[in-house]
């Protein structure tokens, strides 16, 4: 299967939609974290309604949806195409200036805002597959934001081949953008009855071939840590200092094991994120993470211990723990609906790649929404060096992903 001679708009859509700032906040309470992620949404409604798609809507939460009619009589599940709109809040988003290296001769990119910034295929290995390839990076002072603004600017290219080519048989798709994935709320408040596909693949992967059915199981536990406090010029035998309960407990906390810096492959760990405290109370907020449901609880119980025995050398400290749900491994629900990865995979081939299927340290909109009743694993977009000012992405890579999409539509459409 090959769409060679269309003339695709993938590369000139993400050029225009980084320019975009779309940037989360973690530490915002509203839905979605910031209002300038519907500038973006609101440029793909109007687009989606210019290609042809005239239920194009955008919501209040900050989601788009829209649809590809079916071509077809035949009764298809429903499937959702899904990417998200916002970068991550880690390096900034503002004032993104998008640069293409036509035809990459395998030469360091100096990117010229910060010539200390170079981004070369020694630092980046699966640039050297990449040679000869269209590169877009930014310029130095900010991240790209082809996570995850390749999978929209893919998506919408997918949607204008469709509805441009109607002999291509395929059933009912749904397309949904979401706000807030890099701040783990990206799909909060979707209307899974609205949304109304029955399966569905996020586009937020990254080398070519990648498919992505297995994520991590997530938590989040915060470990607050109680002291005394006192004057510190008549502290003696009063005062205990949380600060220094919780520095304890952290220095206890092995280096060399359960650390996402010296974890790999199916390894868990925990992580500390944030500390915050004064002598009367401090905080630490940890992720835990695994491949294996079972085993949050048995990482939260270790660092649990970790904590009880820190306070034991504080007499008058205490310590409260909780933990909180975060998402979970959507291998579980996918094992459950094979099709969902085996037609993946089949369109993989139809389109001369051999799938790699890889296990995401980490975790996507559909590891949620596959909880949520629509099964979804990742399909490549192509970015690469995310949530860093080195970010690139190949065109080609969006416009094989684009086509990807095309084959994977008429699979379901074939093996129904």
């Amino acid at each position: 299967m090959s769409i060679e001679n269309y003339q695709h708009s993938a590369a000139e859509r993400f050029m225009r939609y980084v320019q975009i700032d779309t940037q989360s906040d973690p530490d915002s309470p509203t839905q979605p974290s910031t209002e300038k992620q519907k500038d973006l949404s609101r440029v793909l409604v109007e687009e989606l309604k210019a290609i042809g798609i005239n239920d194009a809507e955008l919501d209040e939460h900050g989601y788009v949806y829209a649809t590809i009619p079916a071509t077809t009589d035949k009764d298809v599940p429903v499937i959702c195409y899904c990417a998200h709109v916002d970068t991550a809040p880690d390096v900034t988003g503002k004032d993104v200036k998008p640069i293409l290296h036509k035809a990459w001769d395998g030469s360091d990119i100096v990117l010229p805002d910060d010539n200390t910034i170079v981004v070369s295929k020694d630092e980046h290995p699966y640039l050297k597959e990449r040679i000869g390839d269209d590169i877009i990076t930014a310029s130095g002072k900010t991240l790209l934001g082809a996570d995850d603004k390749a999978g929209v600017a893919i998506i919408m290219d997918l949607a204008k081949y469709l509805i441009d080519n109607p002999q291509i048989k395929h059933g009912k798709i749904r397309i949904l953008f979401t706000p807030d994935e890099e701040v783990g709320r990206g799909v909060n408040a979707v209307d899974m009855d609205k949304l109304g596909a029955e399966f569905g693949y996020t586009l937020d992967g990254g080398k070519r071939g990648h498919l992505e059915g297995e994520s991590f199981s997530a938590d989040g536990a915060t470990l607050t840590f109680h002291g005394v406090s006192a004057h510190p010029g008549y502290a003696k035998g009063k005062m205990v200092s949380a600060i220094k309960v919780a520095s304890r407990f952290l220095d206890k906390l092995p280096l060399d094991e359960w650390c996402p810096e010296n974890t790999s492959g199916m390894e868990g760990f925990v992580h500390p994120l944030h500390i915050e405290g004064l002598i009367e109370k401090t905080t630490v907020q940890f992720i835990v993470r695994d491949f294996d449901t079972a085993k949050l609880a048995d990482h939260e119980a270790r660092l649990k211990a970790i904590a009880e025995e820190a306070i034991t050398e504080f007499p008058g400290a205490t310590l409260e723990f909780e933990v909180k749900e975060q998402y979970r491994n959507m291998k579980e629900m996918l094992d459950k609906h094979p099709q969902v990865m085996a037609n993946a995979d089949e369109a993989y081939r139809r389109c001369g790649l051999t799938p790699e299927t890889e296990s995401i340290r980490g975790g996507t909109d559909g590891s949620r929404l596959s909880f949520m009743g629509m099964p979804c694993p990742n399909i490549f977009t192509g970015e690469m060096a995310i949530h860093s000012k080195q970010e690139y992405v190949s065109v080609q890579d969006m416009e094989k992903a684009v086509e990807v999409l095309v084959s994977l539509a008429q699979v379901w459409e074939q093996n129904s």
